[in-house]
């Protein structure tokens, strides 16, 4: 691989351009067709799909992925140029087609190149391929690369055996963690659902008052500690016994620090600063650092609920590691209630929230602290607090251990990538 002559990434593939597709049939409206853009690439590599832009419009053939397609991101908003020439898969999906936008570029191998597409789509995450792209790229607010820019990286493959068994060690790892995000993702739905039911609508209270002697999902301790009717209050009928409460009542929400001002000391105890853009990838890759002088109460570790106030408003459980709390960020914790019933009337008025700080005539639109006061949540009696805690505690837990074991999973397929691409570790290849 250290050849003094190297081939180039153009010896094995063709890079293909995106369709401009015409923006007025982008819409937000969900429909089958997705817009591959730069935003569906995560930093170092890999597709996220949380944020998708639809399209309603006519299609051309030659420019629908098909799942398992290798692409590459070749502009970015970021003047680090966080995903700029990444790569990425594109997933399997039933009933939506990805369309292949401009910006991104499609990687063909060439028919007569010996090339493994998942060994590439590791190749290209590879720390010699990401500074080619960075020394390359033009632009300077937005940066770009091209096709041409992409092939003149100069790299030899290995046989095509040792291609796929590498890409089989570390698509493992991969595939265990997308199977670990499916699970989080799905357990999450289903305690949403749950705490909607029982807490925001009020479905087995309804029942109950009706004559049901049961509810469909609800242990029976459970519902037979439901009374059956309802009294009025500030937010419309609750059930009898229940109680309206400020959001910041059942909660503290402990804003972070100006962190600029505890510069590191670069001495091995720096903290990494997690800010809104830490918190919207779940991850502290590429953040800034500071001393780890702050209090205690600062400090995040895994598990806590974060809350970004301003900017682009998220909640989110943070399992990144451990890192410090910076302005613009809550953290928020309660001593009396379960993290998941913060969790869940955070989220449930995150709406609300977000068309206040949309009003704001600043560029960053921002809540204020009486808008937590504002927003009134309700809680249950002690014994049903207690009871449905029982049920719905352990699907956090689970979901809380599915995050941890990916971001280990995560950081062992990084430290194996170099090794491998490079040869320091081989793996055994069979044939036959």
């Amino acid at each position: 691989m250290n050849d003094a002559c190297r081939p180039t990434l153009g010896s094995y593939i063709h890079v293909k351009h995106g369709f401009a597709f015409k923006g007025e049939y982008f819409t937000d409206e969900t429909t089958p067709d997705v817009l591959v853009t730069p935003g569906n690439f995560a930093i170092g590599g890999g597709f996220q799909d949380t944020k998708l832009k639809y399209y309603a419009g006519p299609v051309p053939d030659d420019y629908v992925l098909q799942a398992g397609d290798l692409v590459v991101t070749m502009t970015d908003l970021s003047k680090a140029g966080d995903t700029l020439g990444y790569p990425a898969l594109i997933p399997e999906s039933v009933g939506r087609r990805y369309l292949h936008n401009q910006r991104v570029g499609l990687i063909e191998i060439k028919h007569d190149a010996e090339a493994d597409k998942r060994f590439l789509f590791y190749r290209l995450r590879a720390d010699d391929y990401r500074h080619h792209i960075l020394a390359t790229a033009s632009g300077s607010s937005v940066r770009h690369t091209s096709p041409g820019r992409i092939c003149e990286f100069e790299t030899t493959l290995p046989p095509i055996d040792e291609q796929r068994a590498i890409a089989g060690v570390l698509g493992a790892l991969d595939d265990k963690i997308e199977q670990n995000r499916q699970t989080a993702r799905a357990l999450e739905r289903l305690g949403r659902a749950i705490f909607r039911a029982w807490y925001v609508d009020f479905e087995p209270v309804k029942a109950k008052a009706e004559g049901s002697s049961a509810f469909p999902g609800m242990p029976q301790p459970v519902f037979d500690a439901l009374p059956t009717r309802f009294v009025d209050s500030a937010i419309g009928p609750v059930p009898l016994g229940w109680e309206i409460k400020p959001l910041d009542s059942v909660a503290e929400f402990l804003n972070g620090l100006a962190l600029q001002k505890y510069p590191p000391r670069e001495d091995g105890t720096d903290l990494p600063v997690i800010k809104i853009a830490q918190l919207r990838k779940g991850s502290t890759e590429g953040a800034d650092t500071s001393n780890d002088s702050i209090s205690e109460i600062y400090k995040i570790r895994d598990g806590d609920l974060l809350f970004s106030w301003s900017g682009t408003l998220e909640a989110a459980f943070w399992f990144g590691g451990p890192g410090a709390l910076n302005q613009h960020l809550f953290k928020v914790t309660s001593d009396e209630y379960p993290q998941w019933l913060v969790f869940e009337w955070v989220q449930h008025h995150l709406p609300e929230f977000r068309l206040i700080a949309a009003s704001k005539a600043t560029t960053m639109g921002h809540i204020k602290r009486g808008h937590l006061s504002q927003a009134l949540v309700a809680v249950p009696p002690p014994m049903f607090l207690e009871r449905s805690n029982q049920v719905i505690a352990p699907l956090f837990e689970i979901r809380a251990m599915a995050q941890l074991e990916s971001r280990r999973l995560a950081e062992m397929r990084d430290y194996l990538l170099p090794k491998l691409l490079s040869g320091q570790l081989r793996v055994e290849v069979r044939h036959g």
